[in-house]
This record gives structure tokens, C-alpha cells and sequence, in this order.
């Protein structure tokens, strides 16, 4: 396993982050079983959020380390706020809520501090004094050690560092092989067509020129929430090459995905979702591929994708 520096204590975390955001239906039992595998293949980084199984997720994990307290220090568990669920769903990042919701995930969790919270996806109403006193609350009372953001484009993360004294550390963003709009726009610079079109402010390269840690979320999916590509009838091109990758590199088509996302020359992570060990240990393998410019690149075109 591959680590990246992290935050204000440059805390070496694992390039593969365990999404918990499924395990709301599995046992104490089998969420403890699926965190010591983490563990034993050396992902120290948990990732969860405050609406996933509407608490449920982190209900678990929080039972699982009052049952077990000498796993806490082992590991990086990050979680998220932002969303509200009522009627319909919405956002808020309002000094109250950003508040109320991180003293509700730490007794979820039955722990003290967060070692990272996330706003979860932009609030147009995001008022960043707001977010800068309730960051400054949780940051000198302990409760968060380090922030972040999710699918947030530059210009709203500038609009939060004018008022956010703490350093803006992750952002979380949808990348895949067959999902890469973020790419599409800065290969085809200057050109006409809609690929040619900004729409996301250059995220991926504001990330690490400001050396933010890049967390890759549904990386095996294909489009938003569309399925998992890997052995889909689909993408019959992309799984020929993820099938001969696998074969050179002795691991599975899954890990070779995501050693395409990884390539990605940033403090980059993936985010893993599996709730079974089995696939969490080849998931895991992935961070041990380093695939040639030639292989990224035959994935990415293999995926349906063009270069100009």
C-alpha cells in the first residue's frame, strides 16, 4: 500500500479509502470484520457521511470501536455534513447546523474528534463567514483536527478560503475511467464542440496546484450512480483491456480501474465502496500498479473516450 501526506500533520494515509456508505444493513460483526481487513492490507482511511443509512453507518462503525477502542488510533475517519433530509433534500452549511451536525456524527461514532470533515457537495446559499466560525469552533474545541469539500469547483472553494482561516485539505470528486468529464474539457482546449466546454473550473488541476488531496468516489461506476463497468456486457472494449491489464500486473480488472484513477499525478485517492473483504483485499492491490502513459491512455480511449 501506497500513502499520501495528509493535512496539517502531513499523516501518511492510504492511497485506497474504505467508503462506508453501504454497510447500514451488515452486522457489528461483519462491519469490525471488514475494518480489521482494511487494516491488514494497510487502509488506514475510513470514510463516512451523516446522512449515509441515515446514521445508521456510522451508528455501526461507532459500536464496532466501543467495542474495540484499540482500533481508533489505527485509523483516519472522516465524515461529512451539509445535506438535509426532510420532505425533499437540500443543503446547508449554516453555522448552526455545520455545529449540530458534527456533535451528532462524534456520538454516532462514540469518539471524540474527526480526523477530517467534509461539506458535503455546494451550498448555493453558503454564506463563508458562517462556515469560517463553525470550521474555528470545531478546529479549537478538537472535534475536527482537518477540512475539506466535496464536488466543489474552484471559484467556491476561493469564496470559502476568504473567510476560512484552516487550510481546505481533500475534495472529494466523481472519477472513473468511463466517467471523466473533468479530463474531456482539457484535452479538447480550443475546439469546437461541447467536450470543449468548462464546466467545472479546471477542478482537477486547481487540486494540485493548491496541493489538495483528490478523494475519487465511485471509481468502478459509470455515470451518475449508471452501474459498475467492470464485466459489463457495455463496455466490452474497456473490460478487454482491464482483462489483459490484470493478467500482466497479477490482480483483478477491478484493481487496474482503479490503478487507472491513482495514475492521476496529484495527492490522489480512491474511494472504495465494497462492504466484502474479499473484494476489499484486490481492491487494495490496486495501489501497488503503476500502469505506463501508454495503458492510461488505452484505458481512457477504451472507455469510449476521444483525444483530439
Amino acid at each position: 500500500m501506497k500513502y499520501i501526506p495528509f493535512g496539517q500533520e502531513k499523516r501518511e494515509l492510504s492511497e485506497i479509502v474504505l467508503g462506508m456508505m453501504r454497510i447500514s444493513d451488515k452486522s457489528v460483526k461483519e462491519v469490525e470484520e471488514l475494518v480489521e481487513t482494511a487494516l491488514s492490507v494497510g487502509i488506514n482511511a475510513f470514510d463516512l457521511a451523516d446522512i449515509y443509512g441515515g446514521g445508521r453507518c456510522e451508528e455501526l462503525l461507532g459500536q464496532v470501536l466501543n467495542n474495540r477502542p484499540d482500533l481508533r488510533e489505527k485509523m483516519w475517519i472522516q465524515s461529512k455534513c451539509g445535506i438535509r433530509i426532510a420532505e425533499f433534500t437540500y443543503f446547508d452549511f449554516s453555522k448552526d447546523y455545520i455545529l449540530e451536525s458534527v456533535d451528532g456524527i462524534l456520538k454516532r461514532l462514540q469518539v471524540d474528534y474527526l480526523d477530517s470533515l467534509l461539506l458535503h457537495r455546494p451550498d448555493a446559499l453558503m454564506e463563508a463567514v458562517q462556515v469560517a466560525q463553525a470550521f474555528e469552533i470545531l478546529h479549537k474545541s478538537g472535534k475536527v483536527r482537518d477540512f475539506g469539500v466535496s464536488n466543489q469547483n474552484p471559484m467556491m472553494m476561493e469564496l470559502l478560503k476568504k473567510e476560512v482561516k484552516q487550510p481546505l485539505s481533500i475534495n472529494q470528486l466523481q472519477l472513473s475511467a468511463a466517467f471523466t468529464p473533468g479530463f474531456e474539457s482539457g484535452f479538447h482546449v480550443n475546439m469546437e464542440g461541447d467536450k470543449a466546454a468548462l464546466r467545472d473550473g479546471s477542478v482537477f488541476e486547481y487540486c494540485k496546484l493548491n496541493d489538495m488531496v483528490i478523494q475519487a468516489w465511485s471509481v468502478l461506476q459509470f455515470g451518475y450512480f449508471k452501474g459498475n463497468f467492470v464485466g459489463n456486457e457495455k463496455f466490452q472494449q474497456l473490460n478487454q483491456v482491464l482483462n489483459r491489464l490484470a493478467l500482466k500486473y497479477g490482480v483483478s480488472p477491478s484493481a487496474i480501474a482503479i490503478a487507472w484513477v491513482l495514475r492521476y499525478p496529484a495527492k490522489m485517492q480512491a474511494v472504495v465502496g465494497t462492504t466484502n473483504p474479499i473484494h476489499l483485499i484486490e481492491a487494495s492491490q490496486a495501489s501497488n500498479v503503476n500502469l505506463t502513459r501508454k495503458e492510461w491512455y488505452e484505458i481512457y480511449l477504451a472507455a469510449g473516450n476521444d483525444l483530439p
